[in-house]
């Protein structure tokens, strides 16, 4: 930016100086000084005239007037400087603001100032953690751990926690009392963070229960129920690699923030300065006060008492005390609470994957600690070969996501999220109408991206499905829906990305409950002398076989989020008439208000085909866009050859 000026007025009066832009457009910043004497200023204007303010000012600092031996031009290049100054400051964009504030912020640990120093002349990299801060949503936070605003960090956590704080007071003192909880996964931070939001909730005066070590993201929605607190606090990134961490955030049901509240939060967010608007106390002497309090082991047996009560055939692993299982919790919080669970249940051989039991926030040699992803399975199966299982079970670091490996021709073969919670659904709908529990208003919630054949399974058993939009806090919803009208009873929950629910006392997914019930019905099979793809396979005989894929388009640059805007834009602007050959019979926009879908406005298509369904919706956390292929199809041979056709289409159109 070029900087040009003029001077009014004499040396005896006040001089105004005035900046414009290069292009001679409006006056952006004054500045005024007084001269010294009763001289004119035109020989000064004249010996810099035209100049940029940076030239100006080396020219004219330091020097006397030549007539008077006035410090005018000296004063002039100060009052030059100044203004420039003022003028950089407005001109800088937000992210370097905000770099700035946070250099000068007197409050910044050290550690943080040392990292913030080392970018300061990486502008790039200043842009990339301040551009603009996490967005809180219905998921909450998450994001790689480092300093900015648009990064994991204690003053982002202590940021949110404040705007939550201020949601629960709005409610009333009865809310402050009810107070909220917080829970924690393994990852680095994680403790930490979770203290830093517990100092500034009972700083605003909010009771505040925090569990004494890592837990299951189930056991914090339980927990919120059972201690009828007002919200719940989770400080985890669940399966995201180890660089990242995340925040979400719980109401009073148990479930994750509806709409409305993580509106009320972001607005107060943005409303608060993440430095001065911030209340904190000391840990230590809000636990001696009581306004923190620590809860362990009493909790975990409540917690544990209700999922072994999701039983449904209690006897089936006592009866197979052979059976093995391998079980990892991929250096997560599931390391404690599975064995004992399953423990409880009867099983006597587990076998831990020695590598991978202990919590540690680094996950050695897992670039990704997500049990959807098969090359997680390599230590468990070579264990179960080494160890003679029949069954390998993993859970993700926050406990809720279940994976599974099983037995199939010899060898080890893992389910998708969609393959176990049909085998699941099965399984529970078969033992209910066994011993005769199973109920007119039972009723099964899944999602739009999930398998057909949990209607399929419905339908023939006379049990009510529902299907919800993608995300576990929709399928909460339904059920204090069906609480609250009494239409329906809630049997079994589940999405395709590995998360399972049976039964109301939490409100989240739940490994811990999945892998009670997995290993029974595993167990269950085994008597039988079936695996579980022996069982999966009795499924696609009696109802057809269906191919379910989902297909991951990494979006690069900071701009990430925009990108996918635009790309779901285009879609919607200019659809394909086909897909890899197939012809497109419809189009269901989950955006359009013209054509309501009965579910929430959301940001997904749905291109519907002959025999299935392709799905396309942007990531809510991850810079990525997803893709569902849902098929119905003779064998796998088919559908593998149609889903190859499909896939690079959908490249080519994204």
């Amino acid at each position: 930016m070029v900087y040009r000026y003029k001077t009014k007025g004499t040396c005896s009066s006040e001089i105004e100086l005035e900046l414009k832009r290069e292009n001679g457009s409006d006056i952006i910043e004054r500045a005024k000084f007084v001269g010294g004497c009763a001289g004119n200023t035109q020989g000064i204007s004249k010996l810099v005239a035209g100049m940029e303010a940076k030239d100006a000012i080396e020219k004219l600092e330091g020097i006397l007037c030549g007539r008077k031996g006035t410090s005018c031009p000296d004063q002039l290049a100060i009052a030059l400087g100044q203004a420039a100054a003022l003028m950089d400051r407005e001109e800088k964009p937000d992210y370097l603001k905000n770099y700035e504030k946070w250099m000068g912020y007197r409050g910044l640990d050290a550690k943080t100032k040392a990292d913030l120093a080392e970018i300061g002349g990486d502008e790039k990299k200043i842009k990339e953690w301040f551009l603009a801060p996490l967005e809180f949503g219905t998921g909450g936070l998450r994001g790689l751990m480092r300093p900015g605003t648009n990064s994991m960090n204690v003053y982002v956590v202590k940021h949110v926690t404040q705007a939550i704080a201020g949601l629960i007071k709005s409610k009333g003192k009865e809310y402050e009392d009810k107070g909220a909880v917080i829970a924690y996964d393994s990852r680095n931070n994680s403790e930490l963070f979770a203290k830093e939001a517990a100092k500034t909730l009972a700083a605003n005066g909010i009771k505040t229960y925090i569990f004494d070590g890592i837990r299951p993201t189930p056991e914090l929605s339980f927990a919120i129920r059972h201690l009828g607190c007002a919200a719940g606090i989770n400080i985890t990134a669940s399966h995201n690699p180890k660089q990242y961490n995340g925040y979400k955030a719980y109401w009073e049901d148990g479930g994750q923030f509806p709409p409305d509240h993580a509106e009320t939060v972001l607005a107060a967010i943005n409303e608060t300065d993440i430095f001065s608007g911030v209340l904190s106390s000391h840990y230590g002497e809000m636990m001696k006060q009581g306004r923190i309090v620590s809860i362990g082991e009493e909790f975990d047996r409540e917690y544990l008492s209700n999922v072994l009560a999701r039983s449904a055939r209690p006897e089936a692993i006592r009866k197979a005390p052979e059976f093995k299982v391998a079980y990892t919790p991929l250096h997560g919080a599931g390391y404690k609470m599975v064995p004992e669970a399953l423990r409880q249940m009867g099983l006597k051989n587990l076998v831990a994957v020695e590598g991978q039991m202990i919590p540690d926030g680094e996950f050695p040699k897992l670039e990704k600690p997500n049990p959807e992803d098969p090359e997680v399975f390599e230590l468990g199966i070579e264990t179960a070969k080494k160890e003679n299982c029949s069954l390998v079970i993993a859970t993700d670091p926050d406990c809720d996501r279940l994976g599974v490996a099983a037995e199939t021709n010899g060898e080890f073969g893992t389910l998708t999220g969609n393959q176990i919670g049909a085998l699941l659904l099965d399984y529970i709908i078969a033992a209910k109408k066994e011993d005769g529990s199973l109920k007119p208003t039972d009723c099964v919630v899944t999602t739009i991206v999930s398998t057909e054949l949990a209607s399929k399974i419905c339908g023939k058993n006379g049990v009510k499905i529902e299907k919800v939009l993608t995300g576990f806090k929709f399928i909460a919803e339904k059920i204090k829906e069906f609480e609250q009208s009494g239409d329906a009873t809630f049997l079994f929950g589940f999405e395709e990305s590995y998360g399972y629910l049976a039964g109301t006392y939490a409100r989240d997914k739940d490994a811990v409950s999945a892998s009670a019930l997995t290993v029974e019905m595993a167990a269950y099979y085994s008597k039988k002398g079936m695996t579980l793809f022996d069982a999966l396979g009795k499924l696609y005989e009696d109802y057809g076989y269906c191919s379910e894929t989902t297909q991951n388009i990494k979006i690069n640059g900071i701009d990430w989020a925009e990108k996918m805007r635009n790309a779901m834009d285009k879609l919607r602007k200019n659809p394909p008439a086909e897909l890899g050959g197939c012809k497109i019979s419809g189009i269901i926009d989950y955006s359009d208000d013209n054509k309501p879908t009965g579910l929430p406005k959301s940001d997904v298509l749905c291109f519907v085909l002959d025999n299935g369904k392709v799905f396309v919706r942007p990531s809510g956390t991850e810079a990525k866009i997803k893709i569902y292929y849902l098929l119905s199809a003779k064998d796998e041979n088919s559908a593998a050859g149609q889903r190859q056709k499909l896939q690079s289409a959908m490249e080519k159109l994204l």
